[in-house]
C-alpha cells in the first residue's frame, strides 16, 4: 500500500484492479474491490488503523472490480447502469464459463453475487462530503457504458478506472470508441490543469499514456471499419489481434490472456458495427 496524497491510499498488489481508499473523519471511501475473498480480508486489515469503511464505489461493472464487493458490509455506490446490469446477473459466477481475458476468468464457482449490487446510484454527477473533503463522481462512459471517475479537487486527483491502460491492452467488449476518445480529451485537459490521473490497471499515468491510448483506439477503429465496410483490404481477426498486441511485453500466461481479451473485444466491436452499420468515424 502506498500514499498518493495525505489521507489517500492505493493498493496495487492484490489480484484484480488497483484499489484506493480516501480517509476522513467520517470514515473511509473505498474505490473498487479486491477480486478474491481472502484479498478483501487483507485489504480491510491494512485499512483497520485508518478508520471504518463507509462507502465502496465501483467504477463500472467489470468483473475484476465488482465481484469482491459481495464481501463488504458498506453502502455500495455506482452509476445507475451498473446497478441495472448487475441486477440481471445470476447469484453465482464461474470464471471459466465465458472467458473474456479478465482476472476473474481464473475464479472457481462463487456465490452471493447479488450482494455486490450497488445500493446508491447516480446518473450524471454526484457530490458528497466526507468530513471536510469534497468527493465528486462523474459519469464518463467509453470503456463501458457505466464507466465513472472519482474526482478529489482538494488533492487534484482523478481515479479514472480503465480509461487508460499501459502495460496491457484494454477490454473492448462493451466499449464506445468515439465516446472513449472524447473522455481522453478531457483527461488531457485535466492533466494540463495539474490533476494527477490514477488508472485502475497501471496506477498513475501521464499525458503521454493518454495520448498512447488514443492512438490505440484510433487504430482499432480503423481495423473495425475496414472489416465492416469492406472498403479496402482488411485483415483476419487473428491478424488484427496480433497487430494490436505488438509492443506489449508480457509473460506467456499474461500475453495469452491479453490476446483473448483483444479477440473477444474486437469481435464484439465488429458485430455491433455490422448490426448498426453506423460509421465509427475514426479521427
Amino acid at each position: 500500500m502506498r500514499v498518493l496524497a495525505p489521507g489517500i491510499l492505493m493498493e496495487d498488489d492484490l489480484l484484480g484492479v488497483h484499489l484506493a481508499a480516501v480517509d476522513s473523519e467520517d470514515g473511509l471511501l473505498l474505490i473498487d474491490s479486491p477480486l478474491r475473498t481472502e484479498d478483501v480480508r487483507e485489504w480491510l486489515s491494512q485499512l483497520a488503523s485508518y478508520g471504518r469503511p463507509r462507502f465502496l464505489v465501483l467504477l463500472d461493472h467489470h468483473l475484476d472490480r465488482v465481484l469482491g464487493a459481495r464481501n463488504f458490509d458498506v453502502t455500495i455506490l455506482a452509476h445507475e447502469t451498473t446497478r441495472e446490469v448487475m441486477s440481471d446477473w445470476p447469484d453465482s459466477y464461474k470464471g471459466g464459463a465465458n472467458p473474456i481475458g479478465a482476472e476473474a476468468d481464473r475464479l472457481k464457482r462463487i456465490t452471493g453475487v447479488t450482494r455486490a449490487i450497488p445500493t446508491l446510484t447516480f446518473s450524471s454527477t454526484l457530490t458528497i462530503y466526507l468530513g471536510s473533503r469534497q468527493v465528486q463522481f462523474w459519469h464518463r462512459p467509453g470503456p463501458m457504458p457505466d464507466s465513472c471517475w472519482v474526482v478529489l479537487p482538494d488533492a487534484k486527483l482523478v481515479f479514472i478506472g480503465d480509461a487508460v491502460t499501459v502495460a496491457e491492452p484494454p477490454y473492448l467488449g462493451e466499449a464506445d470508441l468515439e465516446v472513449w476518445l472524447a473522455a481522453l480529451d478531457e483527461l488531457r485537459d485535466l492533466a494540463a490543469h495539474s490533476y494527477r490521473l490514477i488508472g485502475s490497471r497501471d496506477g498513475e499515468v501521464g499525458r503521454e499514456a493518454v495520448a498512447g491510448m488514443a492512438r490505440l483506439l484510433r487504430k482499432i477503429q480503423r481495423h473495425v471499419e475496414r472489416v465492416a465496410s469492406k472498403s479496402g483490404p482488411s485483415r483476419s481477426l487473428e491478424s488484427i489481434v496480433s497487430h494490436l498486441a505488438q509492443g506489449y511485453r508480457l509473460p506467456t500466461d499474461r500475453m495469452e490472456r491479453a490476446l483473448l481479451r483483444l479477440r473477444v473485444g474486437v469481435t464484439r466491436l465488429i458485430e455491433r458495427r455490422l448490426a448498426t452499420q453506423a460509421p465509427l468515424n475514426p479521427r
